[in-house]
């Protein structure tokens, strides 16, 4: 499996960012393998990480690097920093732009990938994860389906309130402010919140792409995550929803993700020769 670590200048954050690009165009098969159709382009999954992670997150923290070569999927892992992979235009940063055109975009120009909705998913984990579901409702033309893994759903009527004793800085108000908007209660009636960007989508007659979610039954994220999903159920919308032993932690993205990847409408599952793949079995 080829990996890539790749720099360019991307406009819409005004400066040069990192990616992780992984792309099964070395895959070696055993004699009498069925090989990949020459020129194929590929279907391609954009992973996103969670909250202070960064582009190399999934690669070190999960198995992803060995299922998307048997599924013959390229996976590319942008940076978000800390900002939920939305527009902040008073920062000068606007990642939403980044992560749903312009990476999608340069990626295309730049490998051998499909341009087609049905072939382009997005996901991720925690603050990813809603990156996931924000970024693929708003461009529900590019994405054809989301994934979002423990997904961090906290911009709805309780996000106002001001957190007794923090653990981290994004229960902070003054984060929420510097990330999201100086009006919460603003914030909170915007698409930003999920629930309205769902129901303006439903309005205005769009496809929702499919969605495949998932949170640990001990993961603290679980009751917003069992929200969001009974208020889609309530909506029409058709998505999938799985729990399972584990918390906020890469031993239950490791094993969901996977899951997903098994959900998604990838290729048959072919494993090439690899140092833990040689053939003596």
């Amino acid at each position: 499996m080829a990996v890539f670590q790749v720099d360019f200048m991307a406009e819409s954050l005004g400066r040069t960012v990192p990616i992780i690009v992984i792309l099964p165009t070395d895959k070696v098969y055993f004699p009498g393998m069925p090989r990949r159709e020459e020129g194929k382009p590929y279907k391609t999954l954009y992973l996103l990480h969670g909250i202070i992670g960064d582009c190399t997150d999934w690669l070190y923290g999960t198995r992803i690097r060995r299922w998307a070569e048997e599924k013959d999927l390229c996976v590319v892992m942008p940076s978000g920093d800390n900002a939920f992979y939305l527009d902040q235009p008073w920062a000068g940063n606007c990642y939403s732009e980044f992560i749903g055109r312009e990476l999608v975009e340069f990626t295309r120009k730049t490998f051998p990938l499909s341009h087609k909705r049905e072939d382009t998913y997005i996901g991720g984990l925690s603050m990813g994860g809603y990156g996931a579901l924000y970024n693929g409702m708003r461009f529900c033309d590019t994405f054809g389906a989301i994934v979002g893994l423990s997904s961090a759903l906290m911009i709805d009527e309780t996000m106002p309130i001001e957190v007794e004793n923090p653990r981290f800085p994004a229960e902070r108000n003054d984060y929420k402010r510097s990330m999201f908007g100086p009006d919460l209660e603003e914030v909170v009636r915007s698409d930003k919140n999920l629930k309205v960007m769902v129901k303006r989508l439903l309005e205005e007659k769009k496809s929702i792409p499919d969605l495949y979610l998932a949170c640990g039954e001990d993961d603290g994220l679980k009751e917003k995550n069992d929200d969001f999903t009974a208020f889609l159920k309530e909506q029409g919308v058709a998505h999938t929803y799985v729990t399972g032993p584990g918390s906020h932690e890469w031993d239950f993205w490791d094993t969901y993700i996977k899951k997903a990847l098994e959900w998604l409408p990838l290729e048959d599952a072919i494993s090439g020769r690899t140092s833990g793949n040689v053939g003596l079995d």
